[in-house]
């Protein structure tokens, strides 16, 4: 059903964003960026937080940064992330496949300044075998995301030696 709801939430904006749907698993980035041929950056990763006011929130990362802690404590004070039965009952969407569009409760979503390194990034689209591409910017619009800088800095991607 969180693909439907998704496909509902482009439909009900009158968008034209095809949505990836793929044999293979994407539920995690690496999955994501191997069936996908792109590099871990570019995985546009959901997460869910609950803060210590009890606020639940969404954080949208580039798949390759980790949450810097006392960064996201400056913006959002203590906070964890929410426990995985929890996480769909309260997106509406399976871990793995959990994005930002079409929440099944409203929650504020907030974006890394670290995805706008990309030109395009690709988020899940409620399941853990789709995905949708789209810039950076296209995605705060769609979301009414707020951006944010909580992740600390992202190592380079190791280079192979032939």
């Amino acid at each position: 059903m969180s693909l439907a709801s998704v496909r509902a939430f482009f439909a009900s904006k009158q968008l034209d964003i095809p949505i990836i749907e793929l044999s293979t698993s994407t539920a995690t980035v690496a999955l994501a960026a191997a069936a996908h041929g792109v590099e871990a950056g570019r995985i546009a990763k959901t997460l869910a937080f609950r803060t210590a006011s009890n606020e639940v929130v969404i954080l949208v990362t580039r798949g390759d940064a980790r949450i810097d802690n006392r960064k996201f404590k400056e913006i959002f004070g203590k906070g964890k992330m929410l426990p995985p039965d929890e996480v769909e009952t309260i997106t509406g969407h399976p871990v793995g496949g959990v994005c930002p569009f079409a929440l099944a409760t409203p929650l504020p979503v907030y974006l890394d300044v670290s995805l706008q390194a990309f030109d395009e990034v690709l988020p899940a689209a409620g399941g853990i075998h789709t995905a949708v591409r789209l810039s950076p910017q296209t995605l705060a619009q769609l979301v009414n995301g707020c951006w944010v800088d909580v992740c600390g800095q992202i190592a380079p991607a190791a280079t192979l030696s032939p």
